[in-house]
C-alpha cells in the first residue's frame, strides 16, 4: 500500500528575501545601523548646542553657556542619592568639569554623526554615559530625605543604552554608511592605526 508524499513547504520567492551584499548585511540593516548612528550622535550634539546656546529645551538663554551659565552645575548640584553624591555635588559648576564635558559632548556627537574616529568617540560616550549613569545611581529608589528618585529600573536606563548604542555603531562600522566613515578609513593613518576608524 501506498504512502502519501509528505506536502512541500511552499516556495519563498527571491525578492521576498532581503538582499544581502558583499559585507553579509542587507541594505535594511545598513540604512538601520546609519539611522541607529545619526540618532544617537544628534543626542550628543543637541546636547551640545541647548547647553552653550540655550535654546530654551533643557536650558533657558538666561542659564546658557555662552551667557555665563555652567553646563553641569544644574545636574550635578541637585543629585540627592548614590554613594558619589558629594563627590559630583563638589565638581558641579567647575570650569573644568564644564568645559571637559562639553567638549565631550561635541567630539562625541560630532564624530558619531561623521562616521569617524567610531571607536574613540563611541569610548569616550561611553565613559560620559557611565558617569552620569554613576551621579544618578538609579539603584536608589528614595533620596536621602525620603523622596522617590525617580529611578524606573536599577540596572539598565537610557545612559546604558546610548553607551551601547554607540559601542554597537563603532563594532559594525556604522560610518561606512551615510557618513564619510569609508573615506576616514582608507587614509593611511588610520589604516595604520585601526583604533582611529
Amino acid at each position: 500500500m501506498a504512502t502519501a508524499a509528505a506536502p512541500k513547504p511552499p516556495a519563498v520567492r527571491a525578492s521576498a528575501l532581503p538582499a544581502i551584499d558583499a559585507t553579509g548585511g542587507t541594505r535594511f540593516g545598513h540604512v538601520s545601523i546609519a539611522l541607529l548612528r545619526l540618532a544617537t550622535g544628534f543626542i550628543f550634539l543637541w546636547a551640545f548646542l541647548d547647553k552653550t546656546f540655550g535654546l530654551g529645551y533643557s536650558t533657558p538663554s538666561e542659564r546658557a553657556w555662552i551667557n555665563g551659565g555652567s553646563p553641569t552645575n544644574g545636574f550635578l548640584s541637585h543629585l540627592e542619592a548614590g554613594p558619589f553624591k558629594g563627590f559630583f555635588n563638589a565638581i558641579a559648576g567647575n570650569w573644568l568639569t564644564d568645559a571637559l564635558f562639553m567638549l565631550g559632548m561635541l567630539g562625541v556627537g560630532v564624530a558619531v554623526m561623521l562616521g569617524a574616529g567610531l571607536w574613540i568617540a563611541a569610548w569616550s560616550g561611553t565613559v560620559i554615559m557611565l558617569m552620569m549613569w554613576v551621579a544618578e545611581w538609579p539603584f536608589a529608589r528614595f533620596t536621602e530625605t525620603g523622596d522617590p528618585t525617580g529611578s524606573t529600573n536599577p540596572l539598565v536606563d537610557y545612559h546604558i543604552i546610548y553607551a551601547l548604542a554607540l559601542l554597537v555603531c563603532a563594532a559594525y562600522g556604522a560610518g561606512k554608511y551615510f557618513g564619510i566613515g569609508g573615506w576616514w578609513g582608507s587614509l593611511s593613518i588610520v589604516a595604520r592605526n585601526p583604533w582611529l576608524k
